[in-house]
């Protein structure tokens, strides 16, 4: 199988958030196991000259957009055992920055889609299944099915679009895109691209693509309620049944504190000597007081209202109250580099606040700190609690997506749990839920160490969720299942004869020659009725009821006649008919006698229970000095009004 995933970032090229750990990190472990998986993404003028020196040119065209072409170059380099291909434009991604500074994001990242589309003709490579990751190449899956669905080359290509956090969602001027992409006014309506009057393209993936996915099961369920759906959740959740929920994992050859050459000293869950020197020197560089009692904790992320910065900014006295010291590494809005530069100037030796994207010094945080602070209001999948949890750093979360999938809060009673949580989105809870991990630290070092085992020793590898995928690409790309369409008769089911029913003559089965065909199930109704004269001249007479359809109004009528002399016929019992349909079952019976002879009449049948009918049983008799009595109606059935009449001639 062959897969290309389509993203805008991707480690360790070019890395602002998870994304990029994610698509770098997935794509060989699905490599290894048998997927021919390659990665395009665009060639940043931030991505190391390293790796751009190792590059090669593949091929160079022109990509239209709308009235303009812009030049197109792909270049490939191959990064263990990945093939990855880089879109290069010096015009849009020869930029001192990844995202959201030129005001032209909807064109750049509209070029983007275009160019993957575009170079496939171009590349020795054509995949069953185009994986795209988050709104920059949300077009990518909706300009397949408009614009390109025609050409051979791209039909039956398949389209998966991922998830990785719903609050991004590429929104811009329909105009705008519709200049970029040459988009017609019929296709920006509300159940297409268009969302509250503009146009988005995290919402073209969502239509178009042929299955949903996103980093977490949890997450996969929030995003369908109006509280995390932003704005998108009535779609997502008419397209419930193709979202699938998947949980991320992490690299698990790079984030090993056995054998990871960014941290101060390696160790394993079993011998955490190592740990505590990472802790001692990470004090040291950080500016702290060294003290191997102090509980440390470490903080790394986007600093922005949705890692739930806010609720620390509200207890932030009281969380440094409870005698901890606390590291945060990351870049974001300004409240709150402002909120921990004050922080650190309050509590000097105890708060120390690094603002920038430093690898090596989160890796460092990771294994130096004791417990790991994660509040987020929402959290798509989250891997840094998977990782402080690898380095034996205990997660202190909030319960949501992600968080909620990783992270067990330890119960005392069954001794389960891998870290400490809390559920409502609420300050003082958080505040009381460190308080908690701070007494286990501080007061219960048994416990303590048990949850850094556990969590040192969890499976955080990608080679669960990777099978979970391979499943999703394998489903999409599987030829349909096989349907008969021969007009092969079905076979009649064979009808039949109750036990008690008398053997007819030949004479009289040449005289009866309809079966009653069944319809699905054997059901079958037989009257047999007979009549025989006296001592003269007996006269035999069975009648066969025709199986009653469940609808409709049928008549069945079965006389027979047969003459012998000296011979009496009793009458043979009658069946009961069905219980449901209307229907009119009409039995006579002729005999003939010669004089002195007697023709006695037979009773009516028993109607169904239900519906009206009639039940009319007649009988002549020619003789000439006999008499025929006439036969007594029978009882209605319960249900519905019916006449029964007997006339005698």
């Amino acid at each position: 199988m062959k897969v290309l995933f389509a993203a805008s970032e991707c480690v360790p090229f070019v890395k602002t958030g998870g994304l990029a750990d994610v698509v770098g990190a997935l794509s060989p472990v699905l490599k290894a196991q048998g997927t021919d998986v390659r990665v395009i993404l665009p060639l940043y003028a931030a991505i190391p000259e390293q790796y751009v020196r190792q590059m090669k040119l593949e091929c160079e065209f022109e990509v239209e957009l709308c009235w303009r072409k812009q030049y197109c170059g792909i270049k490939s380099l191959e990064y263990q055992g990945v093939t990855f291909y880089f879109v290069d434009n010096q015009f849009y991604f020869g930029r001192s920055y990844i995202y959201g500074l030129g005001g032209d994001e909807y064109e750049r990242f509209g070029f983007f889609c275009r160019a993957v589309i575009d170079a496939l003709v171009h590349l020795d490579f054509r995949p069953d299944v185009l994986h795209c990751h988050d709104w920059q190449t949300g077009m990518i899956p909706a300009l397949l099915k408009i614009q390109y669905a025609h050409f051979p080359f791209y039909q039956d290509m398949k389209t998966v679009f991922t998830i990785h956090n719903l609050q991004y969602q590429g929104v811009f001027p329909i105009k705008a895109v519709q200049d970029t992409l040459g988009l017609g006014d019929s296709l920006f309506t509300a159940d297409k691209l268009e969302c509250y009057g503009c146009a988005n393209y995290m919402k073209a993936g969502l239509v178009y693509a042929d299955q949903l996915t996103t980093v977490s099961p949890s997450y996969a369920d929030e995003i369908q309620t109006a509280f995390y759906g932003e704005r998108l959740d009535g779609l997502l959740r008419a397209r419930r049944d193709q979202l699938t929920g998947i949980l991320n994992g992490i690299d698990v050859e790079d984030y090993d504190p056995a054998k990871d050459p960014q941290i101060y000293a390696n160790y394993d869950p079993y011998h955490l000597g190592g740990k505590e020197i990472c802790k001692r020197e990470l004090q040291k560089e950080m500016g702290l007081n060294v003290d191997a009692g102090v509980p440390l904790v470490g903080i790394i992320s986007r600093l922005s209202n949705q890692k739930g910065f806010d609720l620390i900014e509200c207890v932030i006295r009281e969380l440094m109250g409870l005698g901890i010291q606390l590291v945060v590494l990351g870049m974001g809005e300004a409240k709150y580099t402002n909120l921990f530069s004050w922080a650190e100037s309050e509590y000097p030796g105890r708060l120390a606040a690094r603002f920038a994207m430093n690898h090596q010094l989160a890796h460092r945080i990771y294994a130096g700190s004791d417990l790991f602070l994660m509040p987020s209001q929402f959290e798509p999948c989250g891997l840094s609690q998977m990782i402080a949890m690898r380095y034996g750093s205990i997660p202190v979360a909030r319960e949501t997506g992600g968080l909620r999938d990783t992270v067990l809060s330890y119960n005392k009673f069954t001794d389960e749990g891998n870290g400490f949580t809390f559920f409502n989105y609420n300050a003082h809870d958080m505040l009381y839920t460190m308080r908690r991990a701070v007494h286990y630290y501080r007061n219960n070092r048994e416990v303590w160490y048990k949850l850094i085992v556990r969590g040192m020793t969890g499976d955080y590898s990608w080679y669960s969720s990777a099978g979970k995928y391979l499943a999703l690409y394998e489903s999409l790309v599987k030829p349909a299942t096989d349907f008969s369409l021969s007009d092969s008769a079905p076979e009649t089911p064979v009808v039949e004869e109750p036990a008690d029913a008398p053997a007819a003559a030949p004479e009289e089965a040449s005289e009866n020659p309809k079966k009653a065909p069944a319809k699905r199930a054997a059901r079958k109704k037989e009257k047999i009725q007979a009549e025989e004269t006296g001592a003269a001249e007996g006269a035999k007479a069975v009648k066969e009821e025709k199986a009653p359809v469940k609808r409709g109004r049928k008549k069945a009528e079965a006389p027979a006649q047969a003459t012998e002399p000296d011979s009496e016929a009793p009458q043979a019992p009658a069946k009961a008919p069905a219980k449901r349909g209307r229907k009119k079952a009409g039995a006579s019976a002729q005999a003939e006698a010669p004089a002195d002879s007697e023709a006695p009449q037979a009773p009516a049948k028993t109607p169904a229970k239900r519906g009206r009918k009639k039940a009319d049983a007649s009988a002549q008799a020619e003789a000439p000095d006999s008499e025929a009595p006439q036969a007594p109606a029978k009882t209605p059935a319960k249900r519905g009004r019916k006449k029964a009449e007997s006339p005698a001639e």
